[in-house]
């Protein structure tokens, strides 16, 4: 299976990931600012989408998102190196 198609059926085929859907669906028991503090600090490698470049947004709102595209890459990556983690486990015993 893709898993950029899963994600497209997932979020009705939006482009652009809210950061508070993305830390919810994959990221709990995460805040969102834990989230957003991680990808910044380069802890989660996952580029994030500012949704506008206003400085007057509403406070406690995060106007930034994740794309789907690299969301599923993320998923991916993350997939490949849990099955690599597990395949040396089964080798190992």
């Amino acid at each position: 299976m893709n898993t950029v198609f899963l994600l497209m059926a997932q979020y009705d085929s939006a482009a652009v990931i809210p950061s508070d859907v993305v830390c919810r669906d994959y990221f709990a028991p995460l805040t969102v600012p834990t989230l957003l503090r991680k990808i910044s600090a380069g802890e989660i490698a996952l580029p994030l989408v500012r949704m506008e470049t206003s400085q007057k947004g509403a406070k406690g709102v995060h106007p930034k998102g994740v794309h789907l595209t690299d969301l599923a890459e993320y998923i991916d990556k993350r997939r490949k190196a849990a099955v690599k983690e597990c395949n040396q486990l089964a080798g190992a015993i």
